[in-house]
């Protein structure tokens, strides 16, 4: 069957790779193009916004890839991917601390080598019909004949979209600004097996370790901040790091060697649109979705390629059945009801609430509970961890914590609420990025 899957990024990888196995003929269509000559180095990956920005792989990237494409991982863990686990975890829950930049070279360079996958640059302008069947793609101006298209091109592009419904969700509310460091020769870089966060009165900092003796340090913000806009700038980003316990020891300029400039991350979003029609079917048969072209959510909580590539995997699945095109792609869609949409859900609801919390208003203790809140909670009452701990390791969706949102309603109504983590307020941050940007100008 000839298959095309539109998107080189991890979620169209995965599909174009593991169909070829299933023995279909697989063009995987990029726009960036293949790495020029082999140097990653020199490949901007305009289409991806993320590329450069912060990224810690969760366990499902493992899982995935020892079901479909064991060697894959086996590359990632040569080519300076580490694997991690928290103490105590079983072993499935290991996930990987890389640059984004080192896990697509290494997964490329995987699929240039991967019998009955072609990989081709170009636009994918339109998708060609034969009835109310895929024929292929327009690419370039030229047809690219298929019997199934995939369409993975992320969440910045709308190919296909006029066969299904309308999505919902819109902007996050917060923005980045990131940079990345290199330890220096005789310093130890930060060891952990997961990002360190620290949510701070009005903002939000995390430090990722990575491969190869980097990290990355991040500030989140509220978008509607103008006071912290300004950490986009390097001199400011400095100053304002040096200030906040969670990032000053990773970004001391004795210690570490800045290796790119400040890096921001805005028209980050929370969307959520199915691959079916207004009335809940198929427009067009071979037609799929995938990835950020279906969810995306606030990368705060690195989940976008973990629900990528959970979807991947199950349309691999379902299109391994011999079916009809239109009847994978519903059984899909029930799927993704179920398993991919309550995470779109939650962070809706977790970014509105934050955002409200951060402009001063209390939680409301009756009302719907937020799954930071509940989480937090569950330092209070240790009884909450048998369900708190398989959502944060994304076992359960975040509709496993109706069983505990009383408990945790009994714990915020006894006075406690969530404490700030060390380090200056937003107001307090934004003095020093206009006290430095006023020093240069």
């Amino acid at each position: 069957m000839r298959t095309l899957v539109i998107g080189g990024g991890p979620v169209g990888l995965f599909c174009g790779m593991a169909l070829a196995r299933k023995g279909h003929d697989v063009v995987l269509v990029e726009r960036d193009g293949p790495p020029p000559q082999g140097r990653f180095e020199d490949w901007e990956r305009r289409g991806v916004m993320q590329y450069r920005l912060p990224h810690f792989f969760r366990h499902f990237v493992r899982h995935h890839l020892l079901e479909d494409l064991p060697e894959v991982w086996e590359a990632l863990v040569e080519g300076g991917g580490v694997p991690v686990r928290p103490d105590g975890f079983p072993e499935e829950m290991t996930g990987l601390e890389a640059r984004r930049s080192t896990f697509e070279r290494v997964w490329w360079s995987e699929a240039a080598r991967q019998p009955g996958l072609s990989l081709v640059a170009g636009y994918s302008r339109e998708i060609s019909l034969r009835g109310d069947r895929v024929a292929g793609v327009i690419v370039d101006g030229e047809l690219i004949e298929s019997d199934l298209v995939i369409v993975a091109t992320g969440r910045s592009t709308h190919l296909g979209d006029e066969h299904r419904a309308p999505g919902e969700g819109g902007p996050c509310g917060f923005s980045y600004a990131a940079r990345m460091y290199r330890a220096k020769d005789g310093v130890e870089p930060p060891s952990s097996a997961l990002p360190i966060g620290a949510i701070h009165h009005g903002y939000q900092t995390i430090v990722f370790p990575q491969d190869d003796r980097t990290l990355s340090a991040l500030f989140v913000r509220p978008t509607a901040d103008s006071g912290l806009a300004g950490l986009r700038h390097v001199n400011s980003f400095e100053a304002a790091a040096r200030q906040v316990p969670n990032l000053a020891p990773w970004t001391d300029l004795e210690r570490f060697e800045p290796i790119t400039p400040v890096m921001a991350g805005s028209g980050l979003s929370n969307t959520y649109r199915g691959g079916l029609n207004e009335h809940g079917t198929a427009s067009v048969a071979g037609l799929f979705f995938v990835g950020d072209t279906v969810c995306t959510t606030n990368p705060a909580a690195g989940r976008g390629v973990s629900l990528g590539l959970s979807q991947a995997a199950e349309l691999v699945r379902l299109l391994g059945h011999d079916a009809d095109n239109r009847s994978v792609a519903e059984h899909f869609e029930t799927w993704r009801t179920e398993h991919i949409q309550p995470w779109y859900e939650d962070h809706v609801y977790w970014d509105a609430t934050l955002l409200s919390r951060f402009g001063g208003e209390d939680i409301d203790v009756e009302g719907r509970l937020p799954s930071d809140v509940i989480c937090a909670a569950a330092l209070q009452d240790p009884s909450m961890f048998s369900v708190v701990g398989p959502f944060m390791g994304m076992l359960v969706t975040p509709t496993a914590l109706r069983e505990v949102e009383e408990a945790a309603r009994e714990v915020l109504r006894s006075g406690w609420r969530p404490q700030y983590n060390e380090g200056p307020s937003a107001a307090e941050l934004a003095e020093v990025v206009l006290a430095e940007s006023a020093s240069l100008a």
